[in-house]
C-alpha cells in the first residue's frame, strides 16, 4: 500500500502584540511559557510517532502559524523541526509565518539553514497609517527589510499576505498597494478581506462609530481590481483568497481543498485523520499540565467522525474554493459516484442562480459565484 500524504500544522500561539482584527488562540502576555509549550509539542509530535507507522505517512508539507512564530526565538523552531526531522527531505513544502518587526537578517538565515523553503510575510497593508489603524506593530519599511533579508539568505518562495475593506482603505490605497509589492515579485500574494470578528479591538471601535468600513459595493471593487491586476501580471488565480506565480501554489493549502489528510501540533490545532476532524485543546495551560502528565489523550476533542455521505459533501464544498472547480472524474474515481446525479437537486439551483458553471469534465464557480463568496463563503455554502 502506497503511503498517504499528510500534511502537518505546527501551532505558535505567542504574539509581541495582539492586532485589532485578530480572533486567532493566541497570547501577548504569556511568554513566561514558551519553553515549557515548545517542550509539550515536541513531546506531542514524539507521542504521535510512537503510536503510528510512519511509513504508512507521506508528509508532504509542514506549515508552523500563529500567533507569530518568528516572535519566538529560532532555536525553538530548530527543536521543533528535529522532531520531524525523519519526515523532512527536499521535496516537503515547509512554511513559516513572519511578522515584520519580530525578525532580523539572522532569524531568516537560521529558518532557511534549518531547512525550512516558503515564507509567508504578514504585511496587510503598505501605508503607514492604515497599519497602525488595525493595530500592526511594523511599518512598511520594517516590511522591506524583512523581505530584502530574505531574499538575501536565499528565499525564492515567499507570500506575502494583504488585506482588504479595511478601515479607511481606500480604492487608490489598494492600487497603491500592488504597484508596490508588484516590484518586489513575490511567488505569491493571498488578499482576505477583512472579516470583522466579534470580540475583537476592531468590532468594538466600528460599533463604537470610531470607524467605517467600506461598503459592499467599494469591497467588491477592491477585489475585483486586485483579481484583475495579479492576472495581468501572471499570477494564477487558484483558490478565493490566493494568486501564484507557476508553480508556486501553496501546497499546504491546496492539500486541505483537497481533502487531504493533516495532523495538527499546539493548543487549538486542528486534525484531519482517516475521515475523523479532532483538535486540541484551547487552553495554554491545561496543555502544558495535560503533556507533562503524559495524558495526551484528555487534550484532544473530537468534532466529527464522517460518514461517506459527509465526506461527499465536504469534498464538494472545499473543491469550490478553488479556481479550478472540481473535478468530476476525480470525484468519481475517490467516491465511485457521480457528482452530477448525486447533487442533482443543489447544483441546478446554482446553475439556476449562475453561482456555478459545469462544462466538460469541471464544476466551479461563475464570476457572480466567485463575487459573493469572497465577501461571505459561509453564505455561499
Amino acid at each position: 500500500m502506497e503511503p498517504k500524504e499528510l500534511g502537518i500544522y505546527i501551532h505558535i500561539p505567542f504574539c509581541k502584540r495582539k492586532c485589532y482584527y485578530c480572533d486567532f488562540l493566541s497570547y501577548q502576555n504569556k511568554t513566561e511559557l514558551i519553553d515549557k509549550y515548545i517542550e509539550s509539542i515536541c513531546l506531542e509530535i514524539e507521542n504521535w510517532k510512537k503510536n503510528i507507522n510512519v511509513k504508512k505517512y507521506n508528509v508532504t508539507t509542514i506549515y508552523i502559524g500563529g500567533g507569530t512564530p518568528s516572535f519566538i526565538e529560532p532555536k525553538y523552531i530548530t527543536k521543533i523541526l528535529k522532531y520531524l526531522n525523519e519526515f523532512i527531505n527536499k521535496n516537503v513544502e515547509i512554511t513559516i509565518e513572519v511578522n515584520p518587526g519580530t525578525v532580523i537578517n539572522s532569524t531568516l538565515q537560521k529558518y532557511k539553514d534549518v531547512g525550512i523553503n516558503r515564507l509567508s510575510i504578514g504585511l496587510q497593508e503598505t501605508h503607514d497609517k492604515l497599519l497602525k489603524t488595525i493595530g500592526r506593530i511594523h511599518n512598511y519599511e520594517e516590511f522591506l527589510n524583512t523581505y530584502n533579508w530574505a531574499r538575501g539568505v536565499g528565499f525564492k518562495n515567499i507570500n506575502i499576505d494583504l488585506m482588504i475593506s479595511l478601515p479607511k482603505q481606500t480604492i487608490q490605497d489598494i492600487k497603491e498597494n500592488l504597484e508596490k509589492i508588484l516590484k518586489l515579485k513575490p511567488e505569491h500574494i493571498s488578499v482576505y478581506s477583512l472579516i470583522l470578528e466579534e470580540g475583537t479591538i476592531l468590532e468594538k471601535q466600528i460599533e463604537n462609530g470610531n470607524l467605517n468600513l467600506p461598503d459592499e459595493n467599494t469591497e467588491r471593487a477592491m477585489y475585483w481590481y486586485v483579481k484583475n491586476t495579479l492576472e495581468k501580471n501572471d499570477f494564477k488565480h487558484y483558490e478565493i483568497s490566493n494568486f501564484a506565480k507557476e508553480n508556486n501554489e501553496s501546497k499546504h493549502n491546496l492539500n486541505c481543498w483537497k481533502q487531504e489528510q493533516y495532523r495538527g501540533f499546539g493548543i487549538s490545532a486542528h486534525s484531519y485523520i482517516e475521515g475523523v476532524r479532532f483538535s486540541n485543546t484551547t487552553n495554554l495551560e491545561d496543555y502544558i499540565e495535560n503533556i507533562s502528565k503524559q495524558d495526551f489523550a484528555k487534550n484532544i476533542r473530537i468534532h466529527e467522525r464522517q460518514t461517506i455521505e459527509v465526506m461527499e459533501k465536504e469534498y464538494m464544498l472545499l473543491g469550490l474554493r478553488k479556481l479550478n472547480g472540481i473535478s468530476i472524474t476525480e470525484f468519481k474515481n475517490k467516491y465511485k459516484e457521480n457528482p452530477l446525479f448525486l447533487y442533482k437537486t443543489e447544483l441546478n439551483k446554482l446553475v439556476e442562480q449562475k453561482l456555478i458553471i459545469i462544462r466538460g469534465d469541471r464544476i466551479k464557480l461563475s464570476n457572480k459565484g466567485l463575487d459573493l463568496a469572497n465577501l461571505v463563503w459561509e453564505k455561499f455554502v
